[in-house]
């Protein structure tokens, strides 16, 4: 496909990066909005967590695919026909009266989303010139990390001034347009999706890691809730994600044409990217998930509110993103920037883990501004060094298992948050009550201040002295969550500091500037198709 020209070109960019960045918001855009919808839905935000959970597993299991389904079907069908989907479930899902609905709809809308993030960026990197990819591949990586970001903003302003079922209707109007000036622009490439007795679709393959993945996640989604092994249906899907994937692995490895090529994780340097990754993703999801609630519920944050002190510090990623990608096109090693970046964020998680409950909004401004530069400085590293040593061949194939993973590790990084802070919410709650005995002293003189203060506004003594429990009781809940949060905060530090010496097995071959510049834009291509 040659490349695009003038206006063309100008509404291709436009149209790939604006489906691209609102399939990224909608994976956080519900975090602030939690709260609302679990009380309009009468669920607990535990339970409501399954709409962010629902989305990102859909992700994990479409995007391997995309390359395949895109032969497939043919790129720009596939294409449209995703955001056809996701429009029509964003519509749904802000008319869902039931927990069961709307999970079922954000998982219909991460299967259309899933195939916009990666056939957006393919179909952006044809309008370009070879030379001109590093531009485009510019574009998507500050997209990666302020899409997330720009969600808790946006669905904060509609939160307090609409309804959260707003969040997803405003997609509709954008989803008619893009694909209206998709359906005009994109042009189809020569062949594509006439090939179809060609392809053998790997229906065995798919099946095994839908299976594997959906039992796994609700496992971990709500084994805490159920006790672990103490439930029946817990031991079962434990069971069947275990021979789900180990069957999956099997069979993938075992056929010449699987609709995932793991052979391509024989190369270390790939191996150990998607650990990387996998913590990557697990840290972005898990922060952008975990904040919103402790600014929220703990901290007295609007949902506005919240949004704008995430968003501020982030904008940093709009100047750092392209001033790594030319000092990496200039040669200089990525590993650096892999050890320096996963440091930063660590810090984030550390200071964060350490707020106090009065804290306020600007006082985030730096933590949020080390985690902005540490996502910056992993994200462009990763992708090259997920090509680097690979077949060119095999670029796609090493992309999209490096994309797979890191939302695979924030599907599971949101499920494991929601169980540790479910287990230390119980933990620290029965350690506060243990303190709280009739007859303490400091109890006791809470408990006639608050009673005192109620009387004297009305109420009457036995009145008085049940609310006054009422409300020390939420006040125990209250820093039950708090320390909680914090601990959370410090369960993602351990995990990127535990990674940092992995960075020992990465390989880096010497390179002249010129070479560094094609093999990051060779991998910025390989990470559109």
């Amino acid at each position: 496909m040659a490349s695009a020209k003038g206006i063309a070109k100008f509404i291709i960019v436009v149209t790939t990066v604006s489906a691209a960045i609102m399939e990224l918001i909608d994976t956080s855009i519900v975090n602030v909005a939690l709260t609302d919808m679990s009380g309009s839905l009468g669920v607990s935000i535990e339970d409501i967590s399954w709409v962010i959970t629902a989305f990102a597993i859909a992700n994990v299991i479409i995007i391997p695919l995309t390359g395949f389904l895109a032969e497939y079907f043919g790129r720009k069908n596939y294409y449209i026909a995703s955001m056809i989907i996701f429009t029509i479930a964003s519509y749904l899902c802000g008319q869902s009266t039931s927990l069961v609905e709307i999970v079922l709809w954000r998982f219909m809308q991460g299967i259309g989303g899933g195939a916009l993030l990666s056939t957006s960026q393919a179909i952006l990197f044809d309008a370009f010139e070879p030379e001109d990819r590093p531009i485009a591949a510019g574009l998507f990586g500050m997209g990666l990390v302020l899409g997330p970001t720009l969600g808790p903003t946006l669905g904060g302003y509609i939160m307090d001034h609409y309804q959260w079922p707003l969040i997803f209707m405003i997609n509709i109007p954008i989803g008619i347009i893009a694909t209206m000036l998709a359906f005009t622009f994109i042009d189809v490439k020569p062949g594509e999706g006439k090939n179809k007795k060609g392809i053998k679709i790997d229906y065995t393959g798919i099946l095994l890691l839908i299976v594997g993945i959906a039992s796994l996640q609700y496992v971990l989604e709500r084994g805490e809730a159920e006790d672990w092994l103490a439930s029946s249906t817990i031991r079962i899907l434990a069971i069947t994600a275990f021979l789900g994937l180990v069957s999956f692995i099997w069979y993938e490895l075992s056929i010449e044409k699987p609709a995932v090529n793991l052979r391509v994780l024989n190369n270390r340097n790939l191996a150990f990217t998607t650990i990387f990754t996998f913590v990557v993703g697990f840290g972005l999801y898990t922060s952008v998930f975990v904040f919103p609630v402790l600014a929220q519920r703990v901290l007295g944050f609007t949902p506005y509110e919240t949004g704008l002190t995430l968003l501020a510090p982030t904008m940093i990623t709009v100047i750092m993103m392209p001033i790594i990608g030319k000092t990496m096109s200039k040669g200089m090693s990525p590993i650096p920037f892999v050890v320096v970046g996963f440091i930063f964020f660590a810090g984030y998680c550390w200071l964060s883990a350490g707020v106090s409950p009065d804290v306020g909004k600007w006082d985030f401004f730096f933590p949020l501004a080390l985690r902005a530069l540490g996502l910056s400085m992993v994200q462009l590293p990763l992708i090259n060094q997920a090509v680097a040593g690979l077949q060119p061949k095999d670029y796609a194939s090493g992309i999209s298992l490096n994309n797979m993973t890191r939302q695979l590790g924030g599907a599971f990084g949101i499920a494991i948050a929601n169980n540790y802070i479910a287990h230390q919410y119980t933990m620290h709650r029965t350690d506060l009550v243990s303190n709280l005995t009739l007859g303490s002293p400091e109890f006791t003189n809470r408990t006639n201040a608050i009673t005192q203060g109620l009387v004297a506004q009305g109420a009457d003594i036995a009145t008085a002295t049940t609310k006054a429990y009422a409300v020390i009781n939420a006040a125990v809940d209250k820093q039950s969550y708090y320390l909680s949060y914090l601990d959370t905060f410090r369960l993602i530090t351990i995990f990127f500091i535990l990674v940092i010496p992995l960075v020992a097995f990465l390989r880096v071959k010497k390179k002249t500037a010129t070479e560094a510049e094609k093999a990051l834009a060779k991998a910025a291509v390989a990470d559109a198709h």
